[in-house]
């Protein structure tokens, strides 16, 4: 036979308003306030396995830890692109005025057979319109 195990009894010392919650949640659910810290506990302790409004905070944070992460690394991105920009604009010589033109026209050929290719999944209308906010 197996034998049920005794819950053990612990003595804590609480807050007054942590207290006044637990007791008022207590008597909102007829419920004794041990069955409610006890349900607080298992809960703080397997957040995995918690339903309701502590499991939807906890997943929120970990949605906002991820985009906050997300926006830090589009940043680092962006700013490392700028940087390459920055860098190849100063490096590269500017070419005479008569063959920039041509040079111009060639650019603009291959940026559109570049955004043509089915790489960009679904986002060409945003790079076709990039083309009408700068001088090609």
């Amino acid at each position: 036979m197996k034998r049920s195990r005794k819950k053990q009894q612990m003595t804590v010392y609480l807050d007054p308003d942590l207290f006044k919650a637990v007791s008022d949640t207590a008597t909102r659910r007829r419920q004794s306030g041990s069955l409610v810290v006890e349900t607080a506990l298992s809960v703080f302790f397997s957040p995995e396995e918690g339903t309701g409004q502590a499991a939807l905070t906890r997943r929120l944070d970990r949605v906002d830890k991820r985009l906050s992460r997300l926006e830090r690394d589009t940043g680092i991105t962006v700013e490392t692109l700028a940087q390459f920009i920055r860098f190849w604009m100063i490096m590269t010589p500017a070419l005479p005025e008569s063959s920039a033109a041509a040079a111009r026209a060639q650019a603009a050929e291959r940026y559109e057979g570049f955004i043509d290719a089915d790489f960009f999944c679904g986002c060409r209308p945003l790079c076709k319109s990039f083309l009408t906010h700068i001088d090609v």
